[in-house]
């Protein structure tokens, strides 16, 4: 999985849909092997992304958990630690 995507589902507040669109816009940058692409495919690149986010949007909206939504802030000061750690 691309480090830079990130879990979107069960948060309180919910994912954004610029969230969601830089979370598909990694996954097609993944999938083509291209960060950005050229003028002949940028077209299809950018309906490949609203496609997709389209996808995601639905599939969060869709999902159910018995679990509580997780807090933002707590996950981020976690990942901080983690890292933290990581690269002491």
């Amino acid at each position: 999985m691309c480090r830079n995507i990130k879990t979107l589902f069960n948060f309180d507040p919910p994912a954004t849909d610029e969230e969601i669109r830089d979370a598909a816009l990694q996954f097609v940058r993944k999938v083509s092997g291209s960060t950005r692409p050229s003028k002949r495919n940028e077209e299809t690149f950018e309906r490949a992304v609203d496609a997709i986010a389209t996808s995601v949007r639905e599939l969060l909206n869709t999902l159910e958990t018995a679990q509580h939504p997780r807090n933002r802030e707590e996950e981020a000061a976690k990942a901080r630690a983690k890292a933290a750690i990581r690269f002491a």
